[in-house]
């Protein structure tokens, strides 16, 4: 996605100021077949909507990726993925429980620049994508999203 996006970074910057909420639109198509080649649904976010205006920053925060909407719990305990989140993202990070209702879990994670949110089938990156955050997000893709099938001759 980020290769695509600086690619036509001179045409979305042309976007960003003639029609933001047109920008937004072809963003998130964009975004959508991006993640069509990967099975996932892939979603930017403005959580601020002068953030459109920032074309440098697109693909490298406010993300969310959605693996499978329905998914209410996750493969693995939920004290794993906190254990991993502390080991990846540092000390200095908290996590705790989330969206716990209705027979569904999730977890979110503060950090100082901003939350990440995991539930079962998606997770949304409410930060800067720093390397740490891409190998948590590796981390979860690998345990959490696709986990390697069980050995049945074990």
């Amino acid at each position: 996605m980020q290769t695509n996006l600086h690619d036509n970074l001179d045409l979305i910057s042309s976007f960003a100021n003639k029609s933001p909420s047109s920008l937004f639109k072809k963003l998130n198509e964009l975004a959508l077949l991006t993640g069509s080649r990967h099975g996932v649904r892939l979603q930017m976010h403005f959580p601020d909507p002068q953030k459109i205006q920032d074309v440098e920053s697109f693909g490298t925060e406010n993300i969310g990726i959605v693996v499978d909407s329905l998914r209410k719990k996750f493969p693995v305990p939920r004290e794993d993925i906190k254990r991993k989140a502390f080991e990846l993202l540092g000390a200095d990070i908290r996590a705790q429980d989330a969206y716990m209702y209705e027979g569904k879990e999730g977890i979110r994670i503060l950090k100082e620049n901003g939350t990440i949110e995991i539930l079962p089938g998606s997770i949304l990156i409410w930060c800067k994508l720093d390397e740490r955050v891409k190998d948590f997000g590796d981390w979860l893709m690998q345990h959490v999203y696709y986990p390697p099938a069980a050995d049945i001759f074990s």
